[in-house]
């Protein structure tokens, strides 16, 4: 009996000595993985690296780019595209305006009552309507016939205070938030798509061509008056807020800027000079490209797959469109590489943009002790569940590393277009104000971008410059921008200057 229990001692022994072992195994496998995933994640931070220098070179790099793009067409990655809006908005204009904004995954249709210096914006009214996928990829017409149907609902819906005068056509302003090479303040041609639409046979054409075309067979009475650029739209709301506006940044699913330049500093520009002396320059600067950026392996993939490889360089490492799936990208590396959701990788996680911006920027900002909305969002977005707290605290620290990285050079690029300006330093005796008018939802709603972004712009100014730098929010500054700009360039505003 004795030998008995003591095999089975021994036996019992040797079991719990093995399955220590292998408790042992697995936690040194299981801290061999975390460490894999960590050094993946440490990777990605030293490469997203944005010290001040390196940003000053960013800046410095944006403004050579912006003079050789004034200088001549295909000068540079900067297209700097001359707007033919040479008068922006006075506070005078008055009657009743429609804007069309089209610049993403939907678009907008606005109206709005002017009353001039005294009463302002009377009254506005706006709908947005989102684009079918299909229509981002298919033909010229169904996409600007899709456009002009939701614009003659819109109209129909005239209410007290906003019907237009029965003698006169409608107008509009047009907010087309693509490349095109502009021919006047009503025709343009589109150079090419960016943020995820590739419809050919519209490149090369005329839009407002296309847009009146579509209006025409939808038998509306309207008559495009200005075609303008979002950022340019925004440039015309802030100035009409606020006369010290001198420059206009868009951060939303796409990115651009423009600027108002004086118009002797266009070497390219070839017609008759502007009475007042300057021209609005849309710089279309999501194409800008420097050696200085940090750019990484995940970037270079995510081009290199996108429908543009090559192009937008900027714009994909900054704006909403791309900053969710650049985390994505990382984190697809660490549970292949690194088993870090476990032995299989999550099937969401391997598809293209199915993290987006809003979700990464919830997890990003999450506040609760056991970061409940990072675990909500992956399951939701990715169906990822049954993470730990490490885990979660890992993803809101790579998720705050490709949002640095992004505001950050955005900063440097503002800071670019402040030098070029030469409003970087402070005259004695002029301190004038500067006054950058920002808008877009990734400025808009993501606070930690937009605070991290501010805080760069002070960063490179410096204490005594910044105090003459005013960044402010031009809420909607594109749809209202359009709408002034109609006013601005109306057909009966001619009319009435030629019978004086």
């Amino acid at each position: 009996m004795k030998k008995v229990a003591v095999g089975a001692t021994v036996i019992c022994a040797a079991a719990v000595c093995a399955a220590a072992a292998l408790a042992v195994r697995q936690r040194m496998k299981s801290s061999g993985k975390w460490a894999k995933a960590m050094g993946i994640l440490k990777e990605m931070e030293e490469k997203s690296g944005t010290p001040l220098g390196k940003l000053r070179q960013v800046a410095d790099a944006m403004t050579v780019e912006m003079h050789a793009g004034l200088a001549s067409e295909g000068g540079s990655k900067l297209k700097m595209l001359i707007s033919y809006v040479d008068n922006l908005p006075t506070g005078d204009e008055n009657g009743l305006f429609y804007a069309l904004d089209l610049g993403g995954t939907n678009f907008r249709v606005l109206r709005v009552r002017l009353g001039g210096k005294e009463q302002r914006v009377i009254k506005q009214e706006f709908e947005e309507v989102s684009i079918p996928p299909e229509l981002m990829t298919g033909a010229s017409d169904q996409l600007f016939d899709y456009i002009a149907e939701a614009l003659a609902k819109f109209v129909a819906t005239e209410g007290d205070g906003l019907h237009h005068a029965p003698d006169r056509q409608r107008e509009l302003g047009f907010t087309f938030s693509f490349p095109v090479k502009q021919t006047s303040i009503a025709s343009g041609s589109l150079i090419r798509w960016t943020k995820g639409f590739k419809i050919e046979d519209a490149v090369g054409k005329d839009v407002v061509a296309e847009l009146t075309g579509a209006i025409e067979r939808k038998g509306l009475d309207m008559h495009v008056a200005a075609l303008v650029n979002d950022t340019v739209g925004t440039l015309a709301g802030g100035r009409y807020d606020d006369p010290d506006v001198i420059a206009a940044v868009i951060l939303g699913t796409g990115t651009n800027a423009a600027y108002v330049e004086r118009a002797l500093a266009i070497p390219k520009w070839h017609g008759p000079l502007p009475k007042s002396g300057e021209m609005v320059i849309n710089m279309e600067w999501g194409n800008f490209r420097s050696s200085h950026l940090p750019f990484t392996e995940y970037d270079e993939a995510l081009d290199a797959e996108s429908l543009n490889p090559g192009e937008q360089i900027y714009e994909k490492m900054i704006s909403g469109m791309y900053l969710g799936e650049i985390v994505r990208r990382v984190l697809y590396r660490m549970a292949k590489e690194a088993a870090f959701f476990g032995d299989t990788v999550p099937e969401k996680l391997a598809k293209p943009f199915t993290l987006r911006t809003p979700d990464m920027s919830a997890m990003h900002q999450d506040t609760s002790p056991d970061l409940k909305v990072v675990a909500s969002k992956l399951k939701d977005a990715l169906g990822i569940s049954n993470t730990s707290l490490k885990m979660r605290k890992a993803i809101v620290e790579l998720c705050d590393i490709v949002t640095t990285r992004g505001a950050r050079i955005a900063a440097a690029g503002i800071f670019g277009i402040i030098k070029k300006l030469g409003r970087d330093t402070v005259k004695e005796e002029d301190k004038q104000k500067t006054v950058i008018a920002l808008d877009g939802g990734l400025y808009e709603h993501y606070t930690k971008f937009r605070e991290c972004l501010e805080d760069t712009i002070k960063e490179l100014l410096g204490s005594e410059v910044a105090e003459t730098i005013v960044i402010e929010h031009s809420n909607d500054g594109s749809g209202i921008g359009a709408a002034l700009l109609a006013a601005s360039h109306s057909q009966y505003l001619e009319a009435a200057d030629e019978s004086q």
